[in-house]
């Protein structure tokens, strides 16, 4: 190992980069504490693994796995249906603790974060990994599920870090021995290097992430993008990454898709699984005011294939009735009769921000602006009574897959028991907690 330093500072800033070890399965196991320490599984509802506990990985259980090969593998597994509802009640949960330390918060995923606590040591009277441990035992406490911290000068190598020692680790990568570490790790571990960068790389005598950050700064520039200049950067200590504490706003597209269990061929319910996706995908571009010129709509079937339409726009819309519409006209060639669908999916592209237009002659533009009108009262109605208060006829007969999941009983315990002034759309920041049978 060749121990020549990278940087010349420990933690010219210090970020934190904590992750939620099995996060779906762990908050199983914490809203019931029988499931501690058995194999848990969720995903019933698509009769596939979504995520699975660290006692289950262990007996060789993987995402995506067929449930009835689960069984096979781990006859005692305990399948739940997933509830995001209560997920994402914990995870915000989870960014609340991380702010008793900190505002400078970037909430990266639902179990992930980044935190950045440059010159807290003095207010909070501990060290840096002094922070990060104290932040680790809150979270374990105050949620009973176990979280793996990463400190080190950049968000790269606080992500580096907090990978390095799951579950339950707690890792500190000071700057002046970043190398150590690099040393170790395979460019395809790399916080944003991905399989066809790892390959060219590899083809270039690369093996490590520390064979990459020792490369010069020219040869990246000429090599590669400037991401990869970034990622570059950071491994050598030098944070050039913010933490993002500010909601995203701006979208180069928006991708809405829905895993739906049973599978179908029925040609109608399909179509309205992929409306409701534009409906959704719409619904986001509205809140940011952005339009798309470029719709890319799919189906995905039982063997995972993959079948697509490119819609293209004469003019930028976030109207799903439009959107709609034109696919009316191509779903024909995008369906195929006999194929069983498992997911349909929508990517609005070409996004620009909506606004205004100048009228022109044949009043098209008045339509187009009442159109505009209406779904803003059709926002308002959501924001007040829940999402698809008023939906598009197109899209109702993807409603039938909801009544299909209670008839199997595979519903979360979240979505069939109400507290008083709750409603199916309108419910209270507070998940259940209660025996599992």
């Amino acid at each position: 190992m060749i121990d020549t330093p990278l940087t010349l500072s420990d933690f010219p800033k210090a970020i934190l980069h904590i992750d939620g070890d099995a996060f779906f399965a762990s908050c199983e196991q914490s809203l019931e504490p029988k499931l501690k320490g058995r194999p848990v599984v969720t995903g019933k509802e698509r009769n596939i693994v979504a995520s699975m506990s660290y006692e289950a990985k262990q007996r060789g259980v993987t995402r995506g796995m067929a449930l009835q090969e689960v069984r096979k593998l781990c006859p005692d597994v305990v399948v739940l249906p997933s509830d995001y509802e209560t997920y994402s009640l914990l995870s915000k949960r989870f960014f609340d603790i991380v702010r008793r330390y900190t505002s400078a918060v970037e909430e990266y995923s639902i179990d992930e974060c980044f935190a950045d606590i440059t010159g807290l040591q003095r207010p909070h009277r501990m060290s840096y990994s002094e922070i990060a441990k104290r932040i680790q035992t809150e979270l374990d406490r105050d949620l009973g599920t176990s979280f793996s911290v990463g400190l080190g000068p950049t968000k790269v190598l606080a992500k580096v870090a907090s990978k390095w020692n799951k579950p339950s680790g707690l890792t500190v990568i000071p700057g002046n021995y970043a190398h150590r570490y690099l040393a170790k790790l395979p460019l395809e571990k790399i916080w944003g290097i991905g399989p066809q960068t790892t390959a060219y790389l590899e083809k270039e005598g690369l093996r490590t992430a520390l064979d990459f950050a020792r490369r010069s700064e020219e040869w990246v520039k000429k090599k590669l993008t400037k991401p990869h200049l970034e990622i570059w950067f950071e491994l050598r200590g030098e944070s050039v990454l913010p933490v993002v504490t500010e909601e995203k706003t701006d979208y180069q597209s928006i991708s809405k898709m829905k895993t739906f269990r049973p599978s179908s061929s029925d040609k109608a319910f399909i179509f309205a699984q992929l409306s409701r996706n534009i409906e959704n995908a719409c619904i986001k571009a509205r809140r940011y005011q952005l339009a798309a010129r470029e719709v890319i709509c799919f189906l995905r079937t039982q063997n995972f294939e993959h079948h697509g339409v490119e819609l293209t726009f004469s003019r930028k819309t976030a109207l799903p009735n439009e959107i709609v519409n034109s696919l009316k006209e191509h779903y024909e060639r995008l369906y195929r009769p006999g194929q069983i669908y498992r997911a349909t999916g929508v990517i609005l592209t070409k996004l620009e921000q909506d606004v205004i237009r100048q009228l022109d002659i044949f009043d098209a533009v008045l339509r187009v602006e009442r159109m505009r009108k209406l779904f803003a009262g059709v926002d308002a109605l959501d924001r007040r009574f829940g999402k698809h208060t008023v939906t598009l006829g197109s899209s109702l007969a993807a409603d039938h897959h909801n009544d299909q999941l209670r008839e199997r009983g595979d519903s979360a315990k979240r979505k069939t028991i109400l507290f008083k002034g709750e409603n199916e759309r309108q419910r209270l920041a507070i998940p259940f907690m209660g025996e599992v049978g």
